[in-house]
């Protein structure tokens, strides 16, 4: 399952980061570059529980 989860993790990571920073630069947030290099790594890090529950409700299927 750790396979399946960093599969998942690879497209799963970059569409989350991509959805923050474009979050971030719709509220205007784009003086610096601390609040995008911020929404990035949340979405970095979202995505490693959701990869992981992903990759289990896949398997969790498969099963059956």
């Amino acid at each position: 399952m750790v396979r399946l989860m960093l599969m998942l993790f690879a497209v799963i990571g970059t569409t989350l980061m991509g959805v923050a920073v474009v979050a971030v630069l719709t509220m205007r947030f784009d003086a610096t570059a601390m609040p995008l290099i911020a929404a990035a790594a949340a979405g970095f890090v979202v995505a490693i529980p959701v990869s992981w529950m992903v990759a289990r409700a896949l398997t969790t299927v498969a099963r059956r």
